[in-house]
């Protein structure tokens, strides 16, 4: 377990895991996992995988540089073929692109609340899964709090920021060739969008499919200004928590007991070092491991720290973690997959 835990924050393993990933995504023409692909991956005789990609990890601000920059928060949860996408942070769309990951693989996209690090480029990724598609693929599904609809709105609607670009590319004759060229057939369609604004508070469940099924929470971040949703996927294969950026609170609590892996953030060591005004805001060392250890969950996956671009940076907080949650604690570099089935 310690042996892993050094694997994934050594520069090495970033690369390694980047690479991983990459090839879990070698594609056909229609963007597909093929079949050869998914049976080497997985064998003949074994469940689908469940595997997470870490494309943003950091702060609102970019931290580090080159291959070590942590910037924002976006994961994709892989199950099976499926990718579900929990928050769209800075940059998701081409950190995706760096992965070998293209953006019409992604029918659903989870948004734990509306500040910009965590929903800034959704736009673009909507828009490039949109651009890419024939015309004939499902609606881009999109879970989140208020105002999750009036966001989508206000980007895409009759009066929205991008209505400019998709109805020039709707009806221009240059659009509609490159359309054509793509495989669709005219005329083109709007971007579409099916909008689950989740207004619940407790434990709901949003989404169930034959092979996840999404439950969300209300968790305490900075309300009232903005709300805020923690996410919790079940599968065959296991369960996922993401804890978006909420402080301690029962709810997360709630959600997480008995979850497989924990994805938290963990923006401090020890109490002492922690502002005080971030108290119940967003999660430090000592809080990821009062919960992980309450809820006992499998493993814990450290997140949303831009300044901890290197094993050394990185190691006291998984020790902090470690200190009372006896399971395994990661802390990942940025464009790296973990595989949850293990």
């Amino acid at each position: 377990m310690a042996t892993r835990r050094e694997f994934l924050t050594t520069s090495a393993a970033a690369a390694a895991l980047s690479g991983a990933g990459a090839a879990c995504f070698a594609e056909e023409s229609e963007g597909e996992v093929s079949d050869t692909e998914q049976r080497k991956a997985v064998g003949p005789k074994h469940k689908p995988p469940l595997r997470l990609h870490l494309l943003g990890c950091g702060y609102p601000p970019p931290g580090g540089s080159g291959d070590q920059t942590r910037h924002g928060s976006a994961f994709l949860l892989q199950v099976g073929r499926e990718l579900l996408m929990v928050d769209c942070g800075p940059a998701t769309t081409y950190k995706m692109a760096r992965m070998g990951i293209s953006a019409k693989r992604v029918n659903h996209v989870f948004l734990t609340h509306h500040h910009f690090d965590h929903n800034v480029d959704f736009p673009c990724f909507a828009l490039v899964r949109w651009d890419l598609c024939k015309g004939t693929e499902s609606p881009l599904h999109v879970y989140g709090p208020p105002p999750t609809r009036a966001f989508v709105e206000q980007l895409f609607g009759a009066e929205g920021a991008f209505f400019p670009d998709w109805h020039s590319r709707v009806t221009h004759p240059v659009s509609i060739r490159i359309f054509e060229h793509r495989g669709g057939t005219p005329p083109r369609p709007a971007p579409a969008f099916d909008v689950h604004e989740v207004q619940e508070r407790g434990p709901a469940k949003v989404e169930e499919t034959t092979s996840w099924t999404a439950t969300a929470a209300r968790v305490h971040h900075v309300e009232p200004t903005l709300l805020s949703l923690a996410f919790r996927f079940d599968t065959d294969r296991g369960s996922i928590v993401f804890a978006g950026d909420c402080g301690d609170c029962p709810e997360v609590r709630e959600l997480a007991q008995g979850a497989d892996t924990l994805v938290a953030p963990c923006v401090s060591v020890g109490s002492a070092n922690a502002p005080s005004y971030l108290d119940g805001i967003i999660m430090g060392a000592h809080e990821v491991r009062a919960i992980a250890k309450a809820a006992g969950v499998g493993r814990v996956v450290l997140t949303h720290n831009g300044s901890v671009n290197s094993p050394e940076k990185r190691k006291p907080h998984i020790e902090a973690v470690a200190e009372v949650f006896d399971a395994e604690v990661l802390f990942p570099d940025e464009l790296t997959t973990i595989d949850l089935s293990l």
